[in-house]
């Protein structure tokens, strides 16, 4: 067996005998696999029977020298023949080191010096060794002695097996080789109780139910524990007790007469008793260390294996539990026990394998199930037990649990062997261990962390909870993989992979329950959700870097590992958080909408304060945002920005509510009526001229008569718009620079998706910058100023009543206006105030109802009118752009030349046009052309309009024949 040893031995030599601190463990007993001793059989009477076993066996001739044979030269190499047979007393040969010990692993001693040998007397025989290592005195070795002299003489040339050694002791044992009569009783019953033991409680074959022998050999035993028997040689109750055990010791299987006798060879007191001799194989003062001379003592106990029924694979197993046994006896600390056992359980493995005996199987079984479950206690939680400096001494355990399982699943039993699913056992078992001891080593992590946190002094700053439990399970990742998962790979190729999957899932369930409770974002939520996403990632990393070359590429490990899904819990809450501030700003805006006045003189731009403060709302809801300690403002940017532009479009669109527009302000046109001639000024009385008045302001569109919608105030909503547009690129700029600065990934990649945001109201401003300056501009020139242009111009004598008036009002208001609304701004609003100047003129010429009518000469005094209200906006080159002028009053230079056209020309020209678009349909009666609103000189409605108000007979037979207007309303 040596050379199977040698080379792993050799290797681990170094490390291992350096390993002299471990930790001392509490001392416990084990259970012997080899049951109890027989009944009222001590320690002391099993040593004495086996020492008394081992003189016989050493006096008898013949024999083989015991040697140590590896399992693959078993069947190879025949014994050797015997160089002189060993004996007791042979001198012992120190000078070479152990073979034994060297097989095993085991490092040799040197020899005592002369401080040690000063106090005991040095063996100088093998014999005189054994007896001092087996505990027995001179004075009984040296009863035994003469005993086995005079067995020998009366049984001169038979070898030990052969006989009953009890019985011939019983009758060769005088009663002057005792110091006492009782010592001597003592003895005699120790032999009556091993016979009882060896033929009737334990014996080799089974007993057959049909003999007397076995229950007259009973009696004769009960019979001499109560009363001493005569054990002379003639005498007849000796003569019976002989034939009885020697009719029940030379039994065999096929019933033929065996060359042995069998009283010492039925299991379990054959492994006692050779428990009681391999004992000797460590030193009496020094029980933690093997003997330097155990090859020659090894060499004796093998002549006792023909008289215990011991071969090769027994031995194995009896000395690996004796090894074992001694080191957890011990206390645990002389590792090389533990090595020793570790080694030997590898040659047990493979006789297990070569081995089919029921009571090995038997015995292999209940001693392998012990060291499993002493292993599994420790293995089982190996954080408590190992560390950094005791890794050889785990890898031996690992070896030891895993060996023993691999054995007592695969082959040991007989029951075994039926048909099973092919599984690495020994991989199982390790997997179990990872398991387990993480879970135990993750539990004290987590009640240490609960403690500290319960100690702390109340108020200071900490990190939360799992926050620190996260990092003591990284730390606790990589101490395993350092320090335990090469020692386990051996047997698991995937042990780190397990060991941080075991970790993620105990994590994750603390994880779990704390994402439960968290109703808000908050930092420490935050905290702990970074924390866990880091731990995972580290935990992720070492599992695939442990599954580099296994089968499935790691696959199987991180199944196990299902994501914590921490960034989307982060995702979530943000969402929430950010929902949380948009529902409170979208409620913040019509209440304080309410309580805004509009007032133009709040402050030096002539914008609304509530504006100044939803856009601080914004603003400061973007810096928390990115204050917020997440790695996904990128991500999650875009969901903030439009629920803030939402709230921005809902304040904007509140802002212009019920300010009207266009068609709010522009009257209705009244029906087309005629002139009666000569009747201009006649008809037209004072009284009519206040009905007519009475009726416009009811024709006047109106909007809610609040002073908010003044026209101070609508200019004050105008600049609010145009304000809240400028600051939202403002914060455009300022949210993508706040992007670049944040931990974010793909920042670049939105920065043109980041100019587009605030589409919403941005737009919403621009819209409501139109719409209120085009419905402010007709609300001046129809509402404010219809006194002087719709109840005044051209009312009644043309000449007298001309455009100066009105003029003159709506200068007032363009300085109010020019001074109030933002420069930005302010070229557009004058303009729209323009074109609703230029369609109200064109209105009263066209629409002005009854109370006005022109003649051909009146046509110089509107063209110089409306040339005043042009040079108006012009101002000298200091209002408004002359082609800008030019452009809007296209439509009313268009129309005015018609006022210079007799009627005759007017006539025939709408009778052409009206024909055109009609065709024959048109001749026998003209259609009424329809009110498109389109005033052109070659519209059929706009010249019927000028007619109707042509103050001359023509035109007027023309409108009674064709259509029968009335002359008024």
């Amino acid at each position: 067996m040596s050379h199977f040893f040698r080379d792993k031995a050799l290797s681990s030599d170094s490390k291992r005998h350096n390993n002299n601190n471990m930790p001392v463990r509490a001392i416990q007993d084990l259970t012997s696999p080899f049951h109890d001793p027989p009944l009222e059989f001590s320690d002391s009477d099993l040593r004495e029977t086996a020492y008394e076993i081992l003189v016989g066996a050493c006096r008898s001739s013949g024999g083989r020298p015991l040697t140590y044979i590896p399992q693959s030269e078993k069947t190879d190499r025949a014994p050797a023949p015997a160089v002189g047979a060993p004996s007791l007393q042979r001198s012992l040969t120190a000078n070479a080191a152990s073979k034994v010990k060297k097989a095993l692993g085991m490092k040799s001693v040197k020899k005592r010096g002369g401080g040690d040998s000063a106090k005991v007397k040095r063996a100088v025989t093998v014999g005189e060794l054994v007896r001092v290592q087996m505990r027995v005195s001179e004075q009984t070795d040296s009863r035994i002695r003469r005993a086995l002299l005079r067995v020998a003489a009366g049984q001169l040339g038979k070898r030990i097996e052969s006989m009953v050694l009890p019985l011939e002791l019983l009758q060769q044992l005088r009663s002057a080789d005792f110091p006492n009569q009782q010592e001597c009783e003592a003895w005699k019953r120790r032999y009556f109780k091993l016979l009882e033991a060896g033929l009737l409680l334990h014996p080799r074959l089974p007993l057959d139910n049909a003999s007397t022998a076995p229950q007259k050999l009973r009696q004769i035993i009960h019979g001499a524990l109560e009363k001493p028997l005569e054990t002379g040689k003639n005498n007849e109750s000796w003569q019976v007790l002989r034939s009885v055990v020697m009719s029940l010791a030379c039994r065999s299987f096929d019933g033929s007469v065996p060359e042995a006798c069998h009283w010492a060879d039925g299991f379990p007191l054959n492994l006692r008793i050779y428990q009681m001799l391999l004992e000797a194989c460590f030193d009496v003062n020094e029980e933690t260390s093997v003997i330097e001379e155990v090859d020659e003592v090894l060499e004796l106990i093998k002549k006792t294996w023909p008289v215990l029924g011991i071969n090769q694979v027994l031995h194995n197993l009896c000395f690996l539990w004796i090894l074992f046994h001694r080191y957890v006896a011990t206390g645990q600390v002389e590792s090389d026990l533990l090595f020793a056992a570790n080694n030997l359980l590898e040659e047990v493995e493979k006789d297990s394998k070569a081995t089919r005996d029921a009571n090995y199987s038997k015995i292999a079984s209940s001693t392998l199930s012990i060291i499993l479950g002493w292993a599994d206690k420790r293995l089982l939680s190996y954080h408590d037990i190992f560390d950094s400096d005791s890794t050889d001494l785990m890898q031996s355990v690992v070896s030891l649990g895993g060996l023993s399982a691999k054995i007592l699943v695969e082959d040991i039993s007989q029951e075994i062997h039926r048909k099973r699913k092919e599984v690495d056992v020994a991989c199982d078992r390790v997997d179990t261990y990872i398991r387990s001891s993480l879970r135990t080593a993750f539990a004290q992590k987590l009640e240490k962390v609960k403690s500290s946190k319960r100690s702390s002094r109340k108020g200071q700053h900490q990190l939360p909870f799992l926050s620190i439990l996260a990092q003591e399970v990284t730390e606790l990742a990589f101490d395993e993989k350092a320090m335990f998962s090469p020692i386990l790979k051996r047997w698991h190729p995937l042990a780190a992979g397990v060991a941080v999957a075991t970790l993620h899932s105990c994590y994750g369930k603390e994880l779990k329950q704390f994402v439960s409770g968290i109703t808000e974002l908050t930092p420490d939520a935050i905290q702990v959700l970074r924390a866990s996403d880091k731990l995972e990632k580290d935990l992720v990393q070492i599992a695939v870097e442990d599954s580099v070359d296994s089968e499935d590429g790691g696959k199987s490990i991180i199944r196990e590992m299902p994501p914590y899904e921490a960034e989307a819990v982060i995702a979530n809450l943000v969402k929430t958080w950010i929902s949380i501030r948009v529902d409170r700003l979208k409620e913040w805006v019509p209440r304080n909408l309410q309580q805004e006045v509009w007032n133009p003189r709040a402050n030096k731009e002539c914008f609304a304060p509530s504006a100044v403060e939803v856009l601080r709302i914004v603003d400061e809801t973007l810096d928390a945002f990115f204050l917020l300690p997440i790695p996904l403002h990128s991500v999650l940017l875009a969901e903030l920005m439009t629920g803030l532009d939402s709230c921005l479009q809902h304040y904007i669109l509140k802002a212009k509510s019920g300010c009207g527009n266009r068609n709010t302000f522009v009257p209705a046109m009244p029906a087309l009526t005629r002139c009666t001639t000569g009747s201009k000024f006649s008809v037209f009385k004072r009284k009519e001229k206040l009905q007519i008045s009475q009726k416009r302001k009811s024709q006047v569109g109106t909007v809610n008569g609040d002073s908010s919608f003044g026209i101070p105030q609508l200019c004050c909503r105008i600049n609010t718009f145009h304000h809240i547009r400028t600051q939202l690129e403002v914060l455009e700029k300022r949210t993508i620079n706040q992007l670049r600065n944040s931990e974010s990934p793909y920042v670049d990649d939105i920065a043109d998706w980041m100019a587009k945001r605030f589409k919403l109201s941005a737009a919403a401003c621009a819209e409501g910058i139109i719409q209120l300056c085009e419905a402010t501009a007709y609300k001046v020139i129809f509402q404010e100023l219809s006194h002087v242009l719709w109840d005044g111009l051209y009312v009644g004598e043309v000449s007298s009543t001309r455009i100066e008036p009105f003029l003159q009002e709506l200068e007032r208001y363009l300085e109010i206006i020019s001074s109030t609304v933002h420069d930005r701004v302010r070229t557009r609003f004058i303009t729209d105030i323009m074109k609703a100047s230029f369609d109200g003129f064109l209105l009263v010429l066209l629409a002005g109802g009854p109370c006005r009518a022109f003649t051909r000469q009146d046509s110089e005094i509107i063209e110089e009118d409306f040339k005043f209200l042009m040079d108006l906006f012009w101002s000298n080159g200091d209002g408004l752009p002359a082609d800008l002028i030019d452009k809007f009053s296209t439509s009313v230079k268009n129309v005015l030349p018609l006022y210079h056209n007799d009627s005759e020309s007017l006539i025939e020209q709408f009778k052409h046009l009206v024909l055109e678009s009609y065709g024959s349909s048109g001749k026998s009666r003209l259609p009424l052309p329809p009110t498109s609103g389109q005033w052109n000189s070659t519209e059929p409605n706009t010249i019927l309009r000028v007619l109707c108000y042509r103050n001359d007979e023509t035109a007027a037979k023309f409108l009674k024949k064709t259509y029968n207007f009335p002359t008024k309303l």
